[in-house]
């Protein structure tokens, strides 16, 4: 059993670390309060192929395997977590659907522009009325001469207001309400309007936008086969979850630096706190649940490397990595005391940002569902939100 990380993973991971410790770190406070960072960003990322890192070099990405992407990750949600996810779901819900599961004219036409970060691409499932049972939605696609008449309304969706193409979600069965009879289409940004930007507790950085749609969109922009798009959907969140819970660690990483770099400085009664017991204790607990917590990523992005089943792995990694990110980011204000309740610090920020981590792609008590049905052998589509 190798625990290795192999030469051309650590390569990527390096890129990713030196870019966001030159280009996101310093920033990520003033992104948080300005609630945006800049465009140009992107095209820095993408300068190096972070946009594209598993996508095939002959679709105009890095080539390299989801392993390094969950790296990347990482290390982007440790500087700021609002550009992990930025990238999180322009990869996992929009770039890698369409490789997967689009025809090679879809390919063609979407993945070279989302790898080479010319567009921003986004997922659109979840609806006022539909979240955690996703498959309740009622957004619907009336067949007509010229395609597809899409009209409805969707919520949370990060990175609409970049303009790119989304995978949308849309009702073409109106005899049901249930998962059954939803299909997945390819939908120009273009053709959305943005009603509502959402003020959030955490991830100021990125972008989240409740949309409308009333549009007619081709009939090749449909992904897979009419009335199938929710196993499209279920089977992107199954990778998307992975990425979550890398983001978690990154997020619980960088709490971790602070707080063990703020023990060693900060003295109480002529010691360092890090030489108190109860200091250490907290330390040690979070370096535990943080190494704990990346082995359960790494084993679940290797078995979809592996092209084996990841929905349990996938599901432990983001339960177990989301509510270890919410814990030890408040240990990690506690280690601080005052000084991590302030803004001076940025721990607040990281437990602000970790919250999230518990809800989307699945909360945790839909991945709580998600591993008892696994190994209770139950094989019933378990509806779970996304963005």
């Amino acid at each position: 059993m190798e625990f290795e990380l192999t030469p051309e993973q650590r390569e990527i991971q390096a890129v990713a670390r030196e870019l966001a410790t030159a280009e996101i770190e310093p920033y990520a406070s003033e992104w948080d309060r300005a609630h945006g960072f800049p465009r140009e960003l992107l095209d820095k990322l993408a300068e190096p192929g972070l946009l594209g890192v598993c996508v095939p070099e002959e679709h105009g990405g890095a080539g390299a395997d989801f392993i390094s992407y969950i790296l990347v990750l990482e290390e982007l949600s440790r500087a700021d977590a609002g550009v992990g996810v930025t990238v999180a779901v322009h990869t996992s819900a929009c770039t890698l659907p369409i490789l997967a599961f689009g025809t090679d004219a879809q390919i063609a036409e979407f993945v070279p522009p989302l790898a080479h970060g010319e567009q921003i691409g986004c997922f659109a499932l979840t609806e006022p009325g539909a979240g955690s049972d996703a498959g309740s939605l009622v957004t619907s696609a009336s067949e007509v001469d010229e395609g597809w008449q899409v009209s409805g309304a969707k919520q949370w969706i990060t990175n609409a207001a970049f303009g790119g193409p989304l995978i949308l979600f849309a009702r073409t069965d109106p005899g049901t309400r249930t998962a059954r009879g939803v299909s997945a289409f390819i939908v120009d940004g273009s053709q959305i309007e943005i009603t509502r930007t959402e003020e959030k507790l955490g991830l100021n950085s990125s972008v989240t936008n409740d949309i409308a749609i009333d549009t007619v969109v081709g009939r090749d922009r449909m992904i897979g086969e009419l009335n199938h798009g929710f196993r499209i959907a279920m089977a992107t969140l199954d990778g998307g979850r992975i990425g979550i819970a890398a983001q978690a660690v990154g997020i619980a990483q960088a709490a971790f630096d602070v707080a063990r770099r703020y023990a060693l400085e900060r003295e109480t009664f002529g010691h360092r706190i890090a030489d108190y017991q109860a200091i250490q204790h907290k330390l040690a607990n979070m370096s535990m649940e943080i190494d704990a917590a990346r082995l359960l990523v790494l084993r679940a992005a290797w078995l979809k490397d592996e092209g084996r089943p990841h929905t349990e792995a996938g599901a432990k990694a983001k339960l177990f990595a989301s509510e270890m990110a919410r814990r030890q980011t408040a240990e990690a204000i506690q280690v601080l005391g005052g000084y991590g309740y302030t803004k001076e610090f940025p721990v607040e920020r990281y437990y602000r940002d970790a919250k999230i981590t518990e809800i989307y792609e699945g909360t945790s008590e839909i991945q709580r569902l998600v591993i008892a049905r696994s190994i209770l052998g139950r094989q019933e589509l378990v509806a779970t939100p996304s963005r």
